[in-house]
């Protein structure tokens, strides 16, 4: 019996799986600010699926994971992996970032699962090819998926969502130099990301001397319809499209880009009608290069993520960038 989660920062999901390609049972989500840590949300879910007998569990996290010890990135949770799998009595607990359990799930994905944007172009299929991942969600996760012949695939595990904001126009510079005022860094995730809405609205809103307060959340910024919030969204998804052709470019990832996170999907139609899609393929000399490959939004209800979880433990250790502790 397999253990299998995927912890963002705002959701963390579970699932139990009897053996190497059964369907997964037991789907859970539990909200991650109503546990104090890792250890009680899994024994809540454990409880509630009646506490199976383990032997073995991957995790996908949203943070880096290095060594043993494993510390959230967006919220308060932190673990020992071999302390974690000595206390279930495991054989094996395997861990990486959330976003590389998200990359090894993306082969698995079913055509009902992924919406292609309309104008991205039709390179060669993705099991061909490597394929770069995005996704706006509590923080902004990247990975990418590398095919490895008769061996399946190689997720890469790294910090793309901290990467240095380029700004373009001079809104989006002066939105940059407010970033970096207030935290040191202009970083991508500090706009592409539920706190990147917020930003952006409190941004421009001191820009133009007119703070709101309380400022709007996240939530709030994605269904207003005020001409700040409109402004907000188009800002994000212009960025967002300059930061997935950029990681495309970085990959080489002629197989295309998907766009996961809990974001996107909930403003598809506004990212389609956006200049999206025109900054993900305005490259200079390459954008003939980045606007032959296709663009996915993933809109599969169940986490992917939990699936390439399982996928971790079918390959040796060597086929996922994390860490595995075993017995």
């Amino acid at each position: 019996m397999r253990l299998l989660a995927d912890i963002g920062g705002t959701h963390a999901r579970f699932a139990l799986q009897a053996a190497a390609g059964a369907p997964l049972t037991q789907v859970r989500t539990l909200v991650v600010a109503a546990y104090p840590s890792f250890q009680t949300a899994l024994h809540d879910y454990l409880t509630s699926a009646g506490q199976p007998v383990l032997q073995q569990a991957a995790i996908g996290i949203a943070c880096p994971v290095t060594g043993d010890v494993v510390a959230m990135t967006n919220a308060p949770w932190t673990f020992s992996i071999a302390a974690m799998r000595a206390d279930l009595g495991l054989e094996r607990l395997v861990a990486t970032n959330d976003f590389t359990a998200l990359a090894l799930g993306l082969p698995s994905l079913a055509a009902h699962e992924v919406h292609r944007l309309a104008g991205s172009g039709n390179g060669p299929h993705p099991a061909h090819a490597v394929c770069a991942l995005i996704g706006p969600g509590t923080g902004l996760g990247v990975s990418g998926l590398v095919p490895q012949g008769a061996q399946g695939w190689r997720a890469l595990s790294g910090l793309g969502g901290h990467v240095t904001l380029a700004a373009t126009t001079p809104r989006e510079w002066a939105v940059a130099q407010w970033l970096t005022a207030r935290f040191g860094h202009a970083s991508a995730e500090r706009v592409l990301s539920g706190q990147g809405l917020e930003n952006l609205h409190r941004a421009l809103a001191e820009l133009d001397g007119e703070p709101a307060t309380p400022a709007p959340s996240a939530a709030e910024v994605l269904a207003g319809d005020t001409a700040r919030c409109r402004e907000a969204r188009a800002l994000f998804c212009a960025w967002l499209g300059q930061v997935a052709g950029d990681l495309m470019l970085t990959l080489g990832a002629v197989g295309g880009v998907y766009v996961g996170g809990g974001i996107v999907p909930r403003m598809l139609a506004e990212l389609e009608q956006s200049t999206f899609l025109a900054r993900l393929q305005n490259k200079g000399r390459f954008s003939d290069y980045v606007a032959a490959a296709p663009v996915w939004v993933v809109t599969a209800a169940a986490s992917p993520a939990l699936l390439g979880a399982a996928r971790m433990l079918d390959q040796p250790s060597t086929g996922f960038a994390g860490v595995s502790s075993s017995s």
